[in-house]
């Protein structure tokens, strides 16, 4: 079973920023630390860093978890990080229905599984929109 790697984490913490004040996230989602976000934050709320980075790894074991199980064939650890930042982002979509809300029924995993990665590269393009 793979886990992201140190630089994965550091493009997520590149691109997200750590605020330790929640607030509204662009698709609207009260969010904290490193882009958390769930039914535990609040608006009100205000965390540590150490608080923060500790949300990041909960966060992350979650679709560590998410990916290795919807991956049918083997990746790069680079490829890894990518589709865990991807899933940090978008969510796993991890359900019944087969409507794209995130990498679970999304046609970049097709690619992915089916080999085609460089059609799966092109699919990120496609996700660059809030909610």
């Amino acid at each position: 079973m793979l886990s992201i790697s140190i630089e994965g984490i550091r493009l997520i913490q590149y691109y997200e920023s750590c605020k330790l004040k929640a607030y509204l996230c662009s698709a609207g989602k009260p969010t904290i630390g490193w882009g958390h976000t769930g039914p535990d934050v609040r608006l009100s709320m205000v965390i540590t860093q150490p608080r923060a980075d500790e949300l990041l790894r909960i966060d992350l074991a979650k679709f560590e978890k998410d990916v290795n199980s919807l991956l049918k064939v083997p990746v790069t650890q680079k490829q890894f990080d990518a589709l865990v930042c991807f899933a940090f982002n978008v969510g796993s979509d991890i359900d019944a229905d087969t409507v794209a809300e995130g990498l679970g029924d999304s046609s970049l995993l097709k690619y992915v599984n089916a080999g085609n990665f460089a059609k799966a590269a092109d699919e990120f393009l496609k996700w660059n929109k809030a909610d």
